[in-house]
């Protein structure tokens, strides 16, 4: 059974903008720092590979682009969802599930955020979770407001 951690932001773009912006550009909006890699010594970077089976990956080298599995894609449906196996470096999260959701509603596109984490997981575990997604889709809405060349399109 499982207790989903949830988070969501609005953007002004259609769905499959918003779905564009969020993986093809995470490298761009990610913000780097100690906190926002499993491995901050190493990580240069951030990517998602692209349909079922595709990687979420931190980059720790600059010439292949590997480094670190965050996550493996499960779905793949353009302009509506993704859902990927998330990977916490060994941690209690290994092997929750994560889904991303692209709604359309009148000044755009809902992203919504859901990290199903295990019931008995500890709130001292669970909050850092709800905290740490609402600011990465905080960075990823900035992104989609000010700084992605798509927005104009």
């Amino acid at each position: 059974m499982s207790d989903p951690v949830t988070a969501t932001v609005e953007v002004p773009v259609a769905p499959a903008v918003a779905f564009e912006m969020f993986t093809g550009e995470i490298g761009r909006w990610w913000r780097p720092g100690p906190i926002n890699w499993n491995h901050a010594d190493r990580a240069i970077g951030i990517r998602i590979e692209p349909g079922v089976g595709g990687r979420w990956i931190e980059i720790e080298d600059a010439e292949t682009g590997e480094g670190f599995e965050c996550g493996r894609i499960t779905i793949w449906e353009p302009a509506r969802r993704f859902v990927f196996r998330y990977r916490d470096a060994g941690g209690d999260l290994d092997d929750t599930e994560v889904e991303v959701r692209f709604e359309p509603v009148p000044a755009g596109t809902r992203v919504t955020l859901e990290h199903r984490l295990p019931a008995e997981l500890p709130a001292r575990r669970r909050n850092p979770k709800r905290a740490g997604w609402a600011n990465i889709l905080l960075w990823y809405s900035d992104w989609a407001f000010w700084g992605s060349p798509l927005r104009l399109g």
